[in-house]
């Protein structure tokens, strides 16, 4: 069972306010330079939110939503730090995000 952490919001606030591109890109590289495997995925319209709790998900009924998901907590409670309005959380599942090869 892997246990995912996010930072949800809407795709809007996430791709035209928010500088996410330039945020991952620093990550990425801080990966690359300390040779960590990458444990972080940006992604539109996120299926798991909707499952996981349907109260939260009333503000955004009207809105597509993005979501960063990663294996470290750390990560996701710096970004919630950093961009402030998003919703954070986790959950489990025996499913493995896998990067996309290039």
């Amino acid at each position: 069972m892997y246990h995912y952490h996010f930072a949800v919001a809407s795709q809007t606030f996430f791709l035209d306010q928010e500088p996410m591109e330039e945020i991952l890109r620093e990550r990425t590289n801080y990966y690359i330079s300390s040779n960590k495997e990458i444990d972080f995925w940006f992604t539109l319209n996120p299926c798991f939110y909707y499952d996981i709790n349907k109260s939260l998900n009333k503000k955004y009924t009207h809105k597509s939503l993005a979501a960063i998901i990663s294996l470290d907590k750390d990560f996701i409670q710096w970004l919630k730090l950093r961009v402030a309005f998003v919703e954070t959380g986790s959950f489990e599942s025996n499913i493995v995000f896998l990067p996309e090869s290039s």
